[in-house]
Formats: C-alpha cells, sequence, structure tokens
C-alpha cells in the first residue's frame, strides 16, 4: 500500500520549500531592518525606493497568499489529484515565489508583477487539479 508521501512527495517537499522561503525572507527583513536601525513595532514608511519596505512587503505578501497554497494542496491531496499535475503547479508556486521575492529586493516592478500574475495562476491552477479530479 502506498502512503500519502509516496504518492505525493514531490508536492510535500513543496510546502517545506515554502516554509524555508518564508523564513528565509523573514532573515533578510529582519537583517535589513537591523541594519536600517528600523525601530521593531514601528511601521515601515511606504516607499518603494526603500528596501527595507520592500523587503518587509515581500514577507507580508508571502504571508498572505502561503495559506491559499496549503489549503489548494491538501484540497488536491484530499481528493486524490493527480500527483504529477499537483507537483507541477506546487513547484510553479515556489519557483514564482522565490522570483517574486528577487524581483521586489531589485525593485523590477513589471517582472515583480509577471512574478505574481504566475504565482496566482498556480494557486488557481492547484484549486482546478483539486475539483477536476
Amino acid at each position: 500500500m502506498e502512503t500519502i508521501f509516496n504518492i505525493y512527495g514531490t508536492s510535500i517537499y513543496a510546502v517545506g520549500a515554502v516554509a524555508a522561503l518564508a523564513l528565509i525572507q523573514l532573515l533578510v527583513a529582519d537583517v535589513i531592518g537591523i541594519t536600517r536601525k528600523h525601530v521593531p513595532g514601528t511601521s515601515v514608511q511606504g516607499d518603494h525606493s526603500s528596501l527595507l519596505f520592500r523587503v518587509t512587503r515581500t514577507v507580508a505578501n508571502t504571508n498572505e497568499s502561503i495559506a491559499i497554497f496549503v489549503c489548494a494542496l491538501l484540497f488536491c491531496i484530499l481528493s486524490s489529484a493527480s500527483p504529477t499535475y499537483t507537483a507541477y503547479a506546487a513547484w510553479t508556486y515556489v519557483c514564482a515565489r522565490t522570483l517574486y521575492a528577487f524581483c521586489y529586493y531589485a525593485n523590477l516592478q513589471t517582472a515583480r508583477s509577471i512574478c505574481f500574475g504566475v504565482v496566482a495562476l498556480s494557486l488557481f491552477a492547484l484549486i482546478l487539479i483539486g475539483y477536476l479530479t
């Protein structure tokens, strides 16, 4: 008998990758905040020219979509969706989120928007894959 990990292991590793990405983004934001002498707990000024603003927005944006990712992936697993398509969509999300962070850090606004679109499409794909079982 196959276990869920045997069937969906590639997708489950994507969850670990997203957790690692979120942790790295948090650490980057903390280091930038410390180097810029930002007082913890105070608001960051909304200015796209500020690296501190961009790194904190990256963390916030990841936090905003991570729950959708986990729920959509669980939906796929619990509905016995195609493991292959589920893995493709999950890893597309991971790669697009990673590229999104780099684009936001570098202030590449058009590329960042494209990556955000790919993130949204991958989340939609996961939900659709779960329903098409």
